[in-house]
């Protein structure tokens, strides 16, 4: 049985920052269109209270950091916030996907956690490398060995188009290409046991996976790897998706495209672009959408937690404490 409250999978943190360091970020925010107004602070006793509000027993956390050493300093960092709040967070460690020889050295890293992490956080394109370079073969081979569960987040930090910020639509074409690339190389046929979760509803990928089943099996499509209609529809259907932000317009297609069982709950809380009020927003749409379409809610909030059995062991022993 699961435990009671509803499971975040996207839920960002950052490190302690220094003054300086927080002007630099707010100008990194700038320099990419993001207009926020002050520094962005985050801690886990400032979290806590939105988590309770929402009814959310425990949120996965994630921060990928584009160098190796402020990605394994936040990993750590992650690590010592489950080590003090097991019942309430989760990890999804952070890999460096440019280079797969270091990624495998973090997972074993992560397994010697004082609570091992319970996934796994990758970046469509991180350091200008993306999740279908053929280099990640070795990284793959081992996340399917482990049935891992690996949440891929867009690139929300590079310059959006039209002087606009991405975090508002790029992040969701962002999502979509980085997707259909991995379908045409065959990461997907060839690791099926690895459980990506596609942030966002999936971006725009269930909106055009119709088009993908129509179209991209036709002769005129390059496909060295003879991808057919069927494959393309069982591995999109196969995926799990996130409703970060995006469920008033975006849950439809994705409970469409891969079933509402592989819809995991997302609130993308812990950054700039999110606040309580659009989160509640995104919360009640997710029950809405059920209720039309399946005619209950409540299964979306506690998917999760079939794919974390260790954090919802944690969850649950922190409920009977209570």
């Amino acid at each position: 049985m699961a435990p009671n409250g509803w499971l975040d999978i996207h839920g960002h943190f950052t490190v302690p920052m220094s003054d300086e360091a927080l002007q630099k970020q707010l100008e990194l925010f700038h320099s990419v269109n993001f207009l926020v107004s002050e520094p962005w602070i985050w801690t886990p006793e400032g979290i806590l209270p939105y988590l309770d509000s929402a009814n959310v027993t425990m949120q996965m956390l994630s921060y990928l950091p584009r160098t190796l050493d402020a990605l394994k300093s936040a990993n750590d960092y992650g690590a010592s916030i489950v080590k003090k709040h097991p019942s309430r967070f989760g990890l999804l460690l952070a890999l460096p996907t440019d280079n797969a020889t270091a990624s495998l050295d973090e997972i074993k890293r992560g397994d010697k956690f004082d609570i091992p992490n319970d996934g796994y956080a990758l970046l469509t394109v991180y350091n200008n490398v993306t999740l279908s370079d053929d280099s990640l073969e070795p990284l793959y081979k081992e996340l399917d060995a482990r049935g891992a569960v690996c949440h891929v987040h867009p690139d929300a930090n590079k310059n959006g188009t039209d002087g606009r910020p991405s975090p508002l639509i790029d992040v969701a074409f962002d999502t979509a290409r980085v997707a259909t690339d991995m379908l045409y190389k065959g990461v997907f046929r060839r690791y099926p046991n690895i459980k990506f979760v596609f942030g966002h509803c999936g971006g725009a990928l269930p909106v055009l996976s119709g088009r993908l089943s129509l179209l991209g099996a036709e002769s005129w499509v390059p496909n060295p790897l003879n991808v057919t209609r069927q494959e393309i529809e069982r591995s999109l259907g196969n995926l799990y998706v996130d409703t970060a932000a995006t469920a008033k317009t975006g849950l439809s297609p994705a409970i469409k495209m891969v079933g509402a069982k592989n819809v995991i709950y997302g609130a993308d809380c812990g950054v700039p672009c999110s606040t309580d009020a659009t989160m509640a927003e995104n919360q009640k749409d997710v029950v809405d959408i059920e209720n039309q379409l399946l005619g209950q809610s409540g299964s979306i909030a506690s998917n999760g937690w079939a794919l974390f059995p260790a954090a919802a062991k944690r969850a649950e022993e922190g409920q009977k404490r209570k």
